[in-house]
Parts: structure tokens; sequence; C-alpha cells
């Protein structure tokens, strides 16, 4: 007897498994207090581990936020325990309290106790929901205590609104749950929870009452408390298979009933399944039908592969699960996936085929039970009159017509053949003979398939024997060599036609995945680059429509999680109401409608939920263009969820951008807010403060009379008044640009009037300063807002004046270039540190303070010149001092790039 060998680990699977425990050790540790209704004595049973933390392991443990609802002897438990002070919100002209994120990041403790996990924060929080607030924490290596019932698990919440008739708003995903460090049940039997509630001890008496007429009904708590348990149940039997996949443990572990059932195209397999249903109901038992698809699996007719799409949906419909399996070998498969599933029985249907044929090959049963150790294989009879007559309505053997044909065209073949060894040979090199017959089969085997090489295969051996082997044209053989010619003959081409055969259905099944994939691939590197949400759609409804053939619609949720049609291809979602009936139905339940499933089959689309990793994301919709019956084929189906995960997730990913660029949005709008308030009230209540000074001044009995120092006090006032004038110009400029009412009225302008008009209204301003322009006669006409251009003359000299001594020159310069001119205005002051020359011209940016303004100016100067199709930028002069210069094309031209201009300059 042959010792059974220990199957090492999959080096993929420990990789993955070495990866994710790297990743858990440097996050926090969740621990759940888990129960199925509130009174069940979660937060209680959470203080009291927590101060078994405290005292007997030493930790740092805080209390973030727990609610004791008035119970003395919870909140005794906190005693003793660190509280941390809640964060105060006035929602609505009511003050509420919440847990504090920020304070708990701050503090840091080893453990937080964090109650209700499902709690939604008010209105001003961080995050939306508490369980966010929770991810922080765990991210920072922050170990968590916190509770949770069982009607707020997302993937309950349904099947506990049909159980109460309640339907819970504050839900948790169930990757939370799933990926949490321990969970702990606290579970009380249902007679003592209602004896608790009838004390007062979970609600107050009035809220008691009511509950106990509507959520705390008997049979509620009986279902909610097995909904709980059961959870934790698949949560452990995870546990235990990924135990067992670690550490490369392949026996069955019979921790519990799990039954699988084999699924093939045979019209049997639907009486097999029934059975498996009513031994895995008998047993308490989870169902798996499991159809393994080997590359001989591709060449199924259209009745064979409709007849196992209507099994696969059957298994779902009878409660099991439908997985489909490829591979080479379908029993090594079988045991394989029944080992990684934890099974413990296997159902198998008795073989209908001849039993000659089991002397070619091994039969799948007793492959299965030779494999299978200690799972349990059950045989059942698929002998079923009705069935049979039901298989031959739908017509088992298709395409007959096809296969006689490939048989008459190996026929042919093996003619060629004789012909052409007999013209080439004759009949004294019978060795190469039989090669040219072994050619015309290995021939008919890629061509033709398997049926026909092998009748090729039997031709060919009489052929041979009738017109080669003495005595000729007659089958009888004198010498006996020529026997074991014919039968090696006859070996030699039946396995050159299997091989050939298997050859044919791996490339067949490599280019069938090599098309999957490649298509998973496009539309994955696609979505991930597109810009917008519309463009995202317009990728994912071209790959849908290419791949499937069918027009395409997506419906996104909108106001109230109404649906509304986001895309659709012409002719779908027209405004029909029954289609948008099964979108909304699709919508709220998340499974799958319309054409080619059991439910609103009428429905001229498939309507297929869209999800992500925070649930519903939309629904997708397709209208096949011809064949409905492509959309039943299984693996169609599991392509198309496929997509539409992979659309759902790209859904969702573009989602949380435009939040996060709302989210950006708010806080620039805030801090521009707290620059513009910042900037404005001091640079207005500077002048205003001098002019009311001035003024109150001369209104005083004791004013000075000197002429004189009237009129000093008097330009005070006028220079201070300018100063305001042009921070509300500035102010109001702005507001027009980011208004997008900004209006360019071009006309054909000499740029000289503009820059002469420019420095006769900064005339005061420049006094005492040497001003040197250098405007060549020759320039063209410009195209321009003489107004507009002048204002950007205006700030770049009242800038150069601002930031440079008073005795320093001032160059303003204009040259021609190729289609555009370009303007300068120069200085001698400190110049523009390589870092600022962006964000100078920046909202509110100022290079130095103490300057006066509200760094609007050169922001102005920008929005200006970009309205006129030109660019402003600003280097540093090799002698010292900025230089700005803008440029403006000329009718037909482009401005050019930065580098392109600033070496032509240079040049």
């Amino acid at each position: 007897m042959s010792a059974i060998v220990p199957r090492r680990p999959d080096p993929d699977e420990l990789l993955a498994r070495v990866r994710e425990q790297e990743r858990a050790a440097a996050r926090g540790k969740l621990t759940i207090f888990f129960g199925a209704a509130p009174g069940v004595g979660k937060t209680y049973t959470m203080l009291e581990a927590a101060r078994i933390e405290l005292m007997d392991q030493k930790r740092d443990v805080v209390v973030g936020i727990v609610e004791t609802h008035g119970r003395y002897d919870t909140g005794a438990l906190l005693i003793g325990l660190e509280l941390l002070p809640r964060r105060k919100i006035e929602h609505r002209g009511i003050g509420v309290e919440e847990f504090d994120l920020d304070a708990a990041l701050k503090r840091r403790p080893g453990l937080i106790l964090i109650d209700e996990l499902a709690h939604t924060n008010a209105p001003g929080s961080r995050h939306v929901k508490r369980w966010q607030d929770v991810e922080d924490l765990l991210a920072t290596g922050v170990d968590v205590f916190t509770t949770l019932n069982v009607q707020h698990l997302d993937s309950l919440n349904d099947v506990v609104a049909q159980i109460t008739g309640i339907l819970v708003r504050e839900t948790v995903p169930d990757s939370v749950f799933e990926n949490a460090h321990e969970v702990r049940v606290v579970d009380l039997p249902v007679a003592e929870l209602l004896d608790r509630l009838r004390e007062g001890k979970v609600y107050l008496s009035h809220q008691a009452e009511r509950a106990a007429q509507n959520f705390f009904k008997e049979g509620n708590l009986i279902a909610l408390r097995e909904l709980a348990l059961r959870s934790t149940a698949e949560r452990v039997d995870a546990q235990m298979r990924g135990y067992k996949a670690l550490h490369g443990i392949d026996k069955t572990w019979h921790t519990g009933e799990r039954v699988l059932v084999c699924v093939s195209p045979s019209p049997h397999s639907g009486r097999l399944l029934r059975a498996a249903r009513r031994m895995a109901a008998s047993l308490h038992a989870d169902m798996i039908a499991a159809y393994v698809e080997t590359p001989a699996a591709l060449r199924l007719g259209a009745g064979d592969r409709e007849r196992l799409a209507e099994h696969m949906r059957l298994a779902e419909q009878l409660g099991g699960e439908a997985v489909t399996i490829r591979g080479e070998n379908a029993a090594e498969e079988t045991v394989r996936f029944a080992r990684k599933r934890n099974v413990t029985k296997i159902v198998l249907g008795k073989p209908t085929h001849p039993r000659w044929r089991d002397l070619l090959k091994q039969p799948f049963l007793d492959e299965v039970v030779r494999r299978s150790g200690e799972i349990d294989v059950y045989v059942i009879s698929g002998s079923d009159v009705a069935v049979g007559r039901t298989a031959a309505a739908k017509g088992t053997r298709p395409g007959r017509k096809d296969a006689a044909s490939g048989y008459v065209a190996g026929l042919v073949v093996v003619v060629v053949a004789a012909l052409l060894a007999g013209f080439a040979f004759g009949r004294s090199q019978l060795t190469d003979v039989v090669m040219v017959f072994l050619l015309g089969i290995v021939f008919v085997s890629l061509r033709l398939g398997y049926g026909p090489a092998l009748f090729a295969a039997v031709v060919s051996v009489v052929s041979f024997d009738f017109f080669f082997v003495p005595p000729y044209y007659s089958f009888a053989v004198a010498d006996f060599r020529h026997i074991v010619t014919f039968v090696v003959m006859f070996v030699v081409a039946g396995v050159i036609s299997h091989l050939t055969k298997r050859i044919r259905d791996q490339a067949d099944s490599a280019r069938d995945r090599e098309r999957r994939t490649a298509s998973l691939y496009a539309i994955s590197r696609e979505l991930a680059v597109a810009p917008t949400l519309d463009a995202l759609l317009n990728v994912a409804a071209s790959h849908v429509r290419d791949v499937f053939s069918g027009a395409v619609a997506v419906l996104l949720p909108g106001e109230r999680d109404a649906l509304k049609v986001t895309f659709a291809d012409a002719g779908v979602m027209g405004g029909d109401e029954k289609e948008l009936g099964v979108a909304e139905w699709v919508w709220a339940h998340q499974r799958p409608a319309g054409i080619g499933t059991d439910t609103l089959p009428s429905a001229r689309a498939l309507f297929v939920p869209l999800k992500g990793s925070r649930g519903r994301v939309g629904i997708l919709a397709l209208v096949p263009n011809a064949d409905a019956g492509a959309l039943r084929d299984p693996e169609n189906r599991q392509l198309l969820d496929t997509f539409a995960g992979i659309v759902g997730s790209a859904i969702e990913r573009a989602q949380f951008a435009e939040e996060a660029r709302k989210a950006r949005l708010r806080a620039e709008t805030e801090q521009l807010r707290n620059s513009l308030l910042s900037s404005v009230s001091h640079d207005l209540r500077t002048p205003l403060a001098v002019v009311t000074g001035a003024a109150a001044t001369l209104l005083d009995k004791s004013a000075p009379q000197d002429p004189g120092e009237r009129r000093e006090l008097l330009e005070t006032i006028h220079d201070e008044g300018q100063r305001l004038n042009r921070l509300v110009r500035n102010l109001l400029e702005m507001t027009r640009l980011d208004a997008g009412a900004l209006r360019v009225n071009k006309e054909l302008q000499p740029i000289e009037e503009v820059i002469g008009a420019a420095l006769n209204r900064t005339e005061d301003r420049l006094r005492g300063r040497e001003v040197r322009t250098r405007v060549p006669s020759d320039l063209p006409l410009v195209p321009l807002d003489a107004v507009l251009i002048e204002q950007v003359l205006i700030n770049l000299l009242e800038n150069a004046t601002k930031y440079t001594p008073a005795a320093t020159p001032i160059d303003v310069a204009a040259v021609g270039r190729d289609g555009f001119i370009e303007v300068e205005v120069a200085d001698r002051g400190p110049g523009v540190p390589p870092e600022e020359a962006e964000r100078i011209f920046e909202k509110f940016y100022r290079a130095r303070e103490g300057t006066g303004g509200v760094g609007l100016g050169l922001t102005i100067c920008r929005g200006i010149v970009s309205a006129h199709g030109g660019r402003i930028w600003v280097q540093s002069r090799p002698e010292g001092g900025a230089s700005f210069r803008f440029v403006l094309p000329l009718d037909g031209a482009s401005v050019p790039d930065a580098n392109a201009s600033d070496k032509e300059h240079a040049a």
C-alpha cells in the first residue's frame, strides 16, 4: 500500500498570507463584542474585558465613547478608567456630543473603547460613520474594543427588515466584521432578554412597552439570535479553512456538514441537484453545486450550454452556491475543490455511458472515489423517463449533420492518402506507406476532430490491408507479422488522435481564457485612466457592447437614492416605465433580473447590480442584439458579473475622487475666506484709520490753520482714498474673474498707446523714479482690450513701486516676436526666488508681508492675460531685480510655452 504524501502548501498562498500578516502587524487589532439585539450585555462585557486588560495586562486603556443608557451596573465599570473628553457639536440648535477622533489620535493609547460601531456621526464630523473613525485608529496601530448588533451588518440588512418589518438605516460593511481580529459573541436567552426589557434594564418603561410590541417580539429575537450565531459560525469556519490552507492540510475536518454536488450538462443533473438539496436539508448543511470546465467542454453545443445554465440557476434557487471550476482533470479538480471548501460529502450521478468506454479512460466516478479519502461519496440514480423525454425534445445531440460531414471528409482524406502512397511508394516500401496514412490521420485530427480521426484510423488500417498487404484486394493476411503492424498502426493512430484532440482542446481553452483576460485587462486599464465619470461610463459601455454584442445603459442613484439614467445607447431605457421598474427591483434586491434570468424574464434588458467596497453604486443594463440565450451561458454571465464588479469599483473610485475634490474645494474656500478676511480687514482698516484721523483733525476746533499743513492732511486723505479705491477695484476684478463674467472686447490697438496710458495713470506713484521705455515704432497692431491690458500694466507698475527702493529705475519694453507681442516690466529690487515664481500669481499670496495690498494684483494680471489667450510669468534679472513679462498673440497665432519663450528671449 502506498503512503499518502501530504501536499505542500501553495507558495503563492503562503506569500499572500505573509504579506497579509505584515499588513496586520502594522495595524491595530479590532475586537467586536457581537450580539443579537440591544440589551444582551455587549457594553458591559466589553468594559469587563477592558478592566482585565488594564489590571492584568497593564495596558494603556482609554474609553473613547461608551453609552451606558443610564444603567448603574454598566456605569460602575467606568470607574477607574480614563475617559476621553467628547467633542461638542452644534447641530440645528441642539448640542450633540460625539467621539473626538482627533483627541484619540493625539492621545494614541494602547487600547481604546468605542461603543456602537454602526453609529452615524453628527454633521461636521470628519467621517460620516463611526466605523470609519475606527478604521483611522486601527491604521495608526491602536487596538479597538467595540460593540455591534447583528441587524447592523450590511449583508443582513434586508433579511432583518423581512423578519422584523423594520429597516435599519445604520449599517457596517461586512468587510469590517470579516477583517476583525476577534469577534466575541455576547449571547443571552430570549426569555432573559425579555425579562430585562420588562425590568427597564434595556430601555425606559415607556420605550420598553413600545419596543416589546415591535422589534422585541419573541419571534424576532429568536431569529436574530440565530442570525448572530450563524454569522459567527461562518466567520469561524472561514478561519479554519484559512488555517488549513496556510499549513497545507488537505484532509477534510468534519467540524460541520457541507455537501458538494457535481453538475454537468446531462439532463439528469436536475434530479441530482434536488436529491443533494434534500440531503443537505436533512443534515442542516450548506450545498455547493460545482461544474468542472475542462478544455473538452468548450465544444459543448448550444443545447448543452443552455441546459447547464438552467442547472446552475436551479442550484441557486434551491439555496445552494453555484461554482464553475476550470482544469484539465475533472475528478482531480473536484476533489481539490472539495478539500479546499472542507466538504464532507460529494454527490455524483450513476454513469450512463457504455461499459466499453471505461476500458479507454478511467471513469470519473472511480477516480473521484479513489481520490476522495476521508470524504464520503454518494452515487445517486439519474434515470428518469420524463427527464429523458425533455432532453430529447431539446435535442441532446446537436450538430449531427456537421458530424456526418466530418466522417465523410475523413474518408476522403484516407482515400487521398492511399492514392498518394500508392503512386509514391507502391507496395514495396510499406513503412513509408504507413507514415503517409498516419499523416492523413494527423490531418483529420487537427481539422475534423476526435471521432472522424478514429474513423480514419480504422479505415486506414483496412485500406492498408486491402491494397498494400498480400494477398492484395483481400482482407486475408498471409504473414502474421502484418497483424502486429495493423495493431501498432491502429494504436499509434488512436494515440495521435487523442493527443491531437487534447492539444486542440487546450489551445481552444487557452484562446478563450486569453480572450477573457484581454477583455478584462483592457477595460481595467482604460477605466483606470478615465478622467471623468462620463468618460468612465463611455469606456465601460464600449467594452460591454463589444464583448456581449448589445446596447448598454448605466443607471446611477440621484437625489433620495432614486435611479436615473446616466448613460444609455440609442433605444435603451427610452422612458420605458417597465424597464425602469425592473431596474428599481434590482437596485432594491441587489440581484440580477430581466432577460436570461428567472426574475422578470420578459424584460428587454438584463439588469445587473454594480457594487463597490461600500455597497451598491448603480445598475448596468444590457439589451442583446440577437441571441438572448448567450446571456444564460454560465461563462458569459460570470464574465458579465466580473465586468460589473470592475465598473462598479471604477464608479466608486470616481465618486471618491469627486468627494475628495469637493472636500479639497471646501478646504481651499475656507482658507481663501480666512485669507481674504485677514488681508482685507487689515488693508481696509489701515487707510480708513488714516482717512478718519486726518478728517477728524481737519474738523477739530484746534485744527491747524497753516495752509501747508491743511494741504498735507488733504493729500493724505486723497492718497489713502486712492489706496482704498485700488483695493476695492482689485477685489471686484477678482470677483469678475472667478465668476467668469470678464468680457474681453478685442480691437486692433498700438501697444505703445496702452503703455503710455498706464504710465500716465501711475504718474503720481512713479514720481521720483526713472522710467525707461523701449518700444519700437514699427510694432504691429495687437488685438486686445485696451482697458484690461492697461490695468495689467498698472498693476505691474504699482507692484514694482511697492517692492523696490524709491530711487531704483523701472524698465518698460515691448518687442515683436514670431506671431505675438511680448511686453516687459522690470525693476531693480530684491527679485523673486525661483521657488516663488509661480506662487506669487496665486490669490492672496504676498512675497513679503508689510508691503500693503491683499495679494490680488498679479492674480488679476494672469486672469486678464489668459483671457486674451496669452501667458504671464516672472524671472530674476542677472544684475538683480525681477522681470515680469507677458505675451499677447496676434490673430491666428498661438502663444509659445514657457521654455521656448525663455530660450528665445535669452537669445
